[in-house]
């Protein structure tokens, strides 16, 4: 693996990311993703070798195992980490869009004050939707692998004694599984970090919503504020109205802007 390529990501996906997001992210790199390259091949590595049933019949242990182990451990959270993470860098792609656009733009016009954006990385208009949007699908990818690990292997518990009835074994077998605790303590770590995970991204998809109505509101406070200052000492909205009708309004100069806001 190119560390250094993963450090220019990581650093990338940060910039654009809040606080939440940001623990998400060191969460998942580092007790997710190192954990898995480091530990996962050699918790993992005598998954099928060491998996052993008390008979000779050929064709039983491969059948027992396959019966308790349908799907690597190793590979489903690979998986999984690489359908969580991916999301993440449609964040950037967008940025990098509104970023192109922006370029295209001054070139075009031939003025370096004419902008589209304010801020080509602020979450507001297309980006921010797009940054929600990948809270959503990462929070579902998670709690989906979550339920198939405990779906396909019946819980998270990995017993020292398994019993094997599945043809072509002659009658109830028994089979052993190597380190079982190991293996145990191992799934509930991933689980937990992946639960972690949920939560952080639920509450990173509140505090943006919350934060995006109190700026509404706040918008339309100020509004309120300004369009009651301009009024006469003592004057209402039904004052306001006739004014306007009579033509005695004061027409109020707009401040000249150079950015034009899209999404």
């Amino acid at each position: 693996m190119n560390w250094a390529f993963l450090q220019g990501l990581l650093s990338g996906v940060n910039k654009y990311s809040t606080a939440f997001g940001r623990v998400w992210l060191s969460i998942v790199f580092l007790f997710r993703v190192m954990v898995f390259v480091v530990a996962a091949e050699k918790v993992w590595g005598d998954e099928q070798k060491d998996f052993s049933c008390n008979t000779a019949q050929p064709g039983c242990h491969n059948v027992c195992y396959d019966h308790f182990f349908p799907m690597s451990h190793v590979r489903l959270w690979a998986l999984q980490l690489i359908f969580v993470t991916c999301p993440s860098l449609l964040v950037v792609m967008h940025v990098a869009y509104r970023e192109d656009r922006e370029r295209k733009y001054r070139e075009k016009c031939g003025d370096a004050r004419l902008r589209l954006y304010r801020d080509t990385g602020k979450k507001r208009g297309g980006l921010w939707w797009t940054y929600v949007l990948t809270l959503v699908f990462k929070i579902g990818v998670d709690a989906t692998f979550v339920y198939l690990l405990y779906h396909i292997y019946e819980g998270y518990d990995f017993p020292s004694l398994l019993k094997c009835r599945q043809a072509p074994c002659p009658n109830t077998v028994d089979c052993f599984l190597s380190r079982p605790t190991e293996k145990r303590i191992f799934t509930l770590f991933m689980v937990v970090t992946s639960l972690v995970c949920i939560l952080l991204s639920i509450f990173e998809i509140i505090y943006l919503v919350g934060k995006r109505c109190h700026e509404f509101l706040s918008g339309n406070n100020h509004s309120n504020r300004i369009q009651t200052s301009t009024l006469p000492s003592g004057s209402n909205l039904m004052e306001l109205d006739a004014l306007k009708f009579k033509g005695k309004s004061k027409p109020e100069t707009p401040a000249p802007s150079y950015y034009i806001v899209v999404s």
